[in-house]
């Protein structure tokens, strides 16, 4: 990896893969997942959807909602089962698949987003804690929270798992309660009851309630602690969206029999009034902030320990990458993603960022379908995932995307944007470089494959573009031949920097070798050329080889081609 100011490094290899902690489908990925699509949009928000937009709009517009997360669900499907998705969820399979600089463009804010996440759902915990119980100071209750949640995920993953089937337990019975309540006003919608007086557009209560089917990720990030994340992770995460699906299309039926439309979008704690036991909806309001910011503890450290694992982050930040445990849990990664969440609660105010903190999650959805949508149309040979999605869905999934991050918020969705365009810019700066192929050189195999094969077909004297073929040596002796042929071609054509070995001098590694640091000096010095070294028993033989075999198309013809060599008196001499 080369570093600014021309200082080398070693290049990074793959973590070695952490013993398995044994989690499975349904405590790893199925838990985390479905607690955070049952999270607070749905206690909190529903009752305003079905009042603006009536049963049949909420209806649609928890199709729709669901129908984007579906498929970035099946382009997480794809990636899991084509390769082992070790720690970092979804940054690692951005970064195996579309390279370490997009990988870590995403995956930084990726950590963020889920480490100040970890304040965003303590805050609205302690915010309806002090309204329920007053005499409560907010901060000290959001500060408890925040530590509570992250001592409980330093102490195991595993155990932080099991406290999350007591938190689902939670929202389980405020569903019960919700199913067997009461009306709560003497009309009510009906089953084609009309929107309310002063109703929001339709778009607009579509973003209010996208961000409650956004918790697939949840899962993804275990994936260095399950046992088996290539069964694991489509299972789960697929099994949470359904079950998801269900709960979102059954609850706008009850809401609509049992309240009017002004007073399903007056009252937020609608659901309280109708429970069979209002304070079973409090749990699950409780239930699902908590669930939520435990996830994101939990999600968060591993993708940081990723991240400096792969050498993403600066060097002086790699002991974020070490792992504690027979598990190799990131235990330094949460007692820094502790820090950030204190300090963020301390601040208090998240209205301004929480709408960039979503953008973040939705660009990560929408570079997860483009990975699996490139991999799928290029059909790289290497690409096999036993879970098939075909390449459109995953682009149409990542269409969505884009639509719902503008429809949501157009500037946030601008101000997210930028800030991964410069974290890749400043990552290409860095040219780290990785011992993992990734999709960019399959892009580039297919373009010049099509590219060959259509210019192949018929000559065009229009188009035409000098092929010059240098017999130089070493670069440095003959230096003057590539300036003529840099100058005739004037980056227009293509040059080919040629040199002949002698027979049995060299074996193919040396040779390998020697191409590798004529292109870095060429490279130094400017110049765009390809390199190509042949043996043979003397050098016009060696010439002879190069000068029949040269060319790319209908140039390969020698008549096209220009060969500039060594005049033996010292001069230069062009045959063509």
């Amino acid at each position: 990896m080369k570093l600014p100011f021309g200082r080398r490094a070693e290049s990074r290899v793959e973590p070695p893969e952490a013993a398995s902690s044994g989690l499975g489908t349904f405590g790893g990925v199925y838990t985390p997942s479905i607690l955070t699509i049952l999270g607070v949009i749905m206690y909190l928000r529903f009752g305003w959807v079905v009042g603006n937009v009536g049963l049949i709009g909420t209806l649609i517009v928890v199709t729709l909602s669901t129908s984007i997360t579906f498929l970035t669900s099946l382009s997480i499907c794809a990636i899991a089962t084509d390769r082992v998705v070790r720690g970092g969820g979804a940054y690692y399979m951005i970064s195996r698949s579309l390279g370490i600089e997009t990988g870590g463009a995403v995956g930084i804010p990726l950590y963020f987003a889920q480490a100040l996440s970890v304040a965003l759902y303590t805050i609205g915990f302690a915010e309806s804690v002090v309204q329920t119980f007053g005499g409560l100071n907010q901060l000290y209750v959001a500060l408890i929270t925040t530590i509570a949640v992250a001592v409980l995920a330093l102490t195991s993953a595993s155990i932080a798992i099991k406290a999350q089937y007591f938190i689902m337990g939670a929202i389980v019975l405020s569903l019960l309660s919700l199913l067997f309540g009461n009306p709560v006003s003497p009309t009510t919608m009906g089953l084609w009851g009309l929107p309310g007086e002063g109703s929001q557009p339709f778009w607009t209560v579509f973003a209010v309630f996208f961000p409650a089917v956004t918790g697939i990720m949840s899962g993804v990030n275990m994936s260095g602690d399950l046992r088996d994340p290539t069964r694991s992770i489509p299972t789960g995460t697929l099994a949470a969206v359904a079950t998801g699906y269900v709960i979102y299309m059954i609850l706008p039926i009850f809401l609509a029999m049992r309240a009017d439309a002004n007073s399903l979008m007056a009252e937020p704690l609608i659901m309280q009034q109708m429970a069979l036991w209002g304070p079973a909806i409090l749990l699950g309001v409780w239930g699902a902030t908590l669930s939520s910011a435990l996830g994101s503890i939990l999600g968060a450290p591993r993708v940081l320990q990723a991240l400096a694992r792969d050498g993403v982050l600066p060097r002086w930040l790699g002991f974020l990458g070490t792992g504690s445990g027979r598990n190799d849990e990131p235990r330094v990664g949460t007692a820094v993603t502790l820090g950030v969440a204190i300090a963020v609660v301390s601040i208090g105010d998240l209205n301004l960022i929480a709408p960039v903190l979503t953008m973040f999650f939705l660009t990560t959805y929408m570079v997860l379908n483009v990975s699996a949508g490139i991999e799928g149309f290029l059909q790289s040979p290497s690409f096999r995932p036993t879970f098939r999605v075909h390449w459109g869905l995953s682009l149409l999934g990542a269409t969505g995307c884009m639509a719902v991050m503008f429809l949501i918020n157009a500037v946030a969705t601008v101000v997210a944007a930028l800030i991964v365009l410069g974290i890749y810019l400043w990552l290409q700066r860095r040219e780290l470089q990785t011992t993992w192929g990734d999709a960019r050189r399959g892009i580039w195999m297919a373009l010049l494959r099509e590219g060959i094969f259509q210019i192949s077909h018929a000559e065009d004297t229009k188009n035409w573009r000098p092929h010059i073929l240098v017999l130089s040596g070493i670069p440095r002796k003959r230096w003057s031949l590539i300036e003529l042929a840099d100058a005739l071609t004037h980056n227009r054509g293509l040059i080919t920097v040629s040199s002949v070995l002698p027979s049995g001098k060299r074996d193919v590694g040396q040779q390998a070798e020697s191409e590798e640091k004529i292109r870095d000096y060429l490279e130094k010095r400017g110049v765009q050329a390809l390199v190509r070294l042949v043996t043979a028993p003397d050098p016009f033989e060696g010439a002879l080889r190069l000068v029949e075999t040269y060319g790319l198309g209908p140039w390969s013809r020698t008549r096209f081609c220009w060969v500039i060599v060594r005049h033996p008196k010292g001069g230069m001499d062009t045959v063509s």
